[in-house]
């Protein structure tokens, strides 16, 4: 064999690299762009990873444990999730981010002054900036200083085969049409999912096919079309996730946090249509609806201020595209909005967070009442990443149609079938990166268990 493990796909399947080298493993990492430190899906994440009774947890006095994470994906998937995955990436979660910090040297730090959708305790772990493309670099400075794993790039995995012993073997096309054959003991499919192919959005997602699409341009689908060609099973196709605060001007996210901490999201009109509360991937299909397909996030200078420390958010202020106001009449007229609608919805809104009236659509966490100054950011609708995709077991083995492991072939992030069920509203903040990082550092600890 050329090598122990092929990995293709130099995001969160790094994790996956990383951890069979330390387990004594010679690793190749197969890459399509040459450009990944900062156009994949990791780099373009807020570094959010979920990890349910960590050291860093119980140090701030969190109370959780992989027990209470399984049962908020439960209620937020209404039952919908896969058991196998979501109970081995909740069960593995906080050794996943305590194992980024002491043998990757992520200055890994826990998010406790945020709240998510779904979440019943505060377990996202994340780094300084809260940015993807901090975490992804320091997987990619590891995995560069290691002398058993070698990047490949650019290059692309076309096929996956398998030899009369049962060891595989990885065919990589480079941009000149040229291909390679490297056999391996096993191959991690760690390409993503098929939110970059119009067709596969057009047929699995139409809700949310119209919109921006805000992700990886290798998210082709690649890892779908290998593995059914080698019989694999695929579950949750359906499943995505959404995002309703994408910055129109800047292109760029506005947290999720400023409506956790008291935001409204409104449309043109300046009118509220749900409850920003249940989560900002079903909410993607909501905005989406509304005449002229935007919005806008709604907040005031508590919040403005609040959510400085996230790269994204400083990075909206700075474009220039947030407006601002002394009343709201004054922002009404700054971005479009009816003066008088708008001023309902604050009224109403800030007679909710006193505990003065209920909300006609259920929210029922308004952290303070809106003061002036107000600002305003306009938004778009976005689809981030599909959340379905090959079925995989509590190894990440993937599996063929009668359910049995296809030996040596394992799957991991979008190109698994996640744990977030059905459609866009079982998406739980995490549920990219834990899958993404967690599923590589199963199969690597599978393969190495199974040598």
């Amino acid at each position: 064999m050329d090598v122990d493990l092929v990995v293709a796909g130099a995001g969160g399947g790094l994790a996956g690299a990383l951890r069979a080298a330390q387990l004594g493993m010679d690793v190749l990492v197969v890459e399509a762009d040459e450009h990944h430190l900062r156009s994949n899906n990791t780099s373009m994440s807020t570094a959010m990873i979920p990890g349910a009774g960590s050291r860093y947890q119980r140090a701030a006095g969190v109370d959780d444990s992989p027990e209470r994470f399984l049962t908020d994906i439960a209620a937020k998937t209404r039952g919908q999730a896969d058991p196998r995955v979501a109970t081995a990436l909740a069960t593995v979660s906080a050794q996943l981010v305590e194992w980024l910090a002491d043998h990757v040297g992520m200055p890994i730090e826990l998010a406790g002054d945020v709240d998510y959708p779904g979440h019943s305790a505060r377990r996202m772990h994340t780094l300084p900036g809260r940015h993807g493309s901090v975490l992804l670099q320091g997987l990619a400075d590891a995995v560069r200083t290691h002398d058993r794993i070698d990047l490949l790039a650019p290059a692309r995995l076309v096929a996956v085969g398998i030899d009369r012993a049962g060891d595989r073997s990885a065919v990589v096309e480079y941009p000149d049409g040229r291909r390679e054959e490297i056999s391996a003991r096993a191959v991690l499919l760690a390409t993503n999912g098929f939110g970059a192919d119009p067709d596969l959005v057009r047929s699995h997602l139409p809700e949310i096919a119209d919109v921006d699409y805000h992700g990886s341009a290798q998210s082709r689908g690649d890892a779908l079309r290998i593995g059914e060609s080698l019989g694999a099973a695929t579950g949750c196709l359906d499943a995505y996730q959404g995002h309703a605060a994408v910055s129109a001007a800047a292109r760029t996210l506005v947290t999720w946090t400023t409506v956790m901490q008291g935001a409204l999201v409104v449309d043109r009109e300046g009118r509220r249509f749900g409850d920003e509360t249940v989560g900002y991937s079903e909410y993607a299909a909501l905005l989406a609806a509304r005449p002229g397909g935007c919005g806008w996030i709604v907040l005031d200078e508590r919040i403005n201020e609040l959510c400085r420390s996230f790269t994204d958010f400083r990075d909206v202020v700075d474009s220039g595209a947030v407006r601002t106001a002394d009343t709201l009449g004054e922002l009404a007229e700054r971005t479009g909005m009816s003066a008088s609608v708008l001023t309902a919805e604050v009224t109403t809104i800030a007679a909710v967070a006193r505990g003065e009236a209920l909300d006609k659509y259920g929210r029922t966490h308004v952290a303070a009442p809106l003061a002036p100054p107000y600002h305003a950011v306009e938004v778009v609708p976005a689809l981030f990443h599909t959340q379905g995709g090959l079925l995989v077991d509590q190894h990440a083995q993937v599996l063929d149609t009668g359910g049995a492991p296809l030996g040596g072939l394992y799957a991991s992030g979008g190109a698994a079938v996640g744990m977030s069920g059905h459609g866009a509203a079982g998406y739980l903040a995490g549920n990219g990166l834990l899958p993404a990082l967690g599923l590589a550092h199963l199969a690597a600890d599978h393969l190495a268990a199974t040598a």
